[in-house]
């Protein structure tokens, strides 16, 4: 993939961990999402990773929420990228999926287990299937989140059967405290085994905490994707608190010039992933 191409921006607007207390920008009812998400798109971010929240800051995976978000980002950030998190903190067994029938544009698929940091992450392989094949059903593009080498095969191995939609989306994550750290080597490593397994496909790189920022920068230069936002990383540095998901887009839009990357549009984002384009 050449690295001249336009670079998408994904920010994960506030995750399941995140709270107020922790940093005041950290949005939670889905008023407060929306308008952080305008001002992320308008900073330069073209996907949107989206978790909903009850309003005592829990995580949650009521499909009417999602709905409700999905209709104010639709209407307030046109063209954007919609990515649903299916993610194991919000819920329990086939309700991670249960906003599926929404039919956002995309939506996270972790298709494997591995370690946090006070838990496992468990996605045993009978829910994945029927994950993926939720997303199947509903045109609903998968982000396969890769927290260890072994997910990146396991995505080649659904391929194979039928399980995935090649290409697949894949996004490296980095630097979550008992799985894989951010290691410039194994990085190197997962681009490869991505292109010897799928050829010169899109794919993305998350850096949780600290790490975010030397994720983007490696992605950038690599010729991959970014993430940023408050989900991953609440800080602008060490210091200081980020005050938005705006101002990480931002650093994130520093960093694709600074490696001679434009930025993509919403879209280029939608052509780069093979999306349609949005009503």
């Amino acid at each position: 993939m050449p690295s001249s191409q336009p670079a998408i921006i994904c920010v994960a607007i506030t995750g399941s961990l995140p709270r107020k207390s922790d940093n005041p920008a950290v949005p939670v009812s889905i008023e407060e999402q929306v308008e952080s998400t305008h001002a992320a798109f308008e900073a330069g971010a073209s996907i949107c990773h989206a978790h909903v929240r009850n309003y005592d800051e829990t995580p949650s995976s009521d499909p009417d929420l999602f709905a409700r978000l999905k209709d104010g980002l639709e209407k307030h950030c046109p063209g954007m990228i919609i990515q649903f998190s299916t993610g194991g903190r919000s819920g329990a067994g086939r309700a991670r999926g249960g906003m599926l029938p929404l039919a956002p544009d995309m939506a996270s698929l972790s298709v494997g287990s591995n370690n946090f940091p006070t838990r496992v992450y468990e996605n045993p392989p009978d829910l994945v299937s029927w994950l993926a094949g939720e997303m199947r059903n509903y045109g609903v593009k998968p982000e396969i989140e890769a927290f260890d080498l072994s997910h990146i095969l396991q995505a080649k191995a659904m391929v194979d059967r039928g399980e995935l939609v090649s290409p697949p989306y894949i996004q490296f994550v980095m630097g979550v405290k008992n799985a894989m750290p951010a290691d410039r080597d194994v990085f190197d490593y997962y681009v490869h085994t991505v292109k010897r397994l799928f050829g010169d496909i899109p794919w993305c790189a998350a850096g949780i905490g600290r790490h975010q920022i030397e994720l983007n920068a490696w992605a950038a230069e690599a010729g991959g994707h970014l993430r940023t936002g408050l989900e991953d990383n609440i800080r602008l540095d060490r210091n200081t608190l980020a005050p938005s998901n705006a101002a990480l887009v931002a650093r994130a839009v520093d960093m694709c010039h600074a490696h001679e990357r434009p930025v993509a549009t919403a879209m280029q984002a939608r052509q780069i992933l093979g999306l349609k384009e949005a009503a």
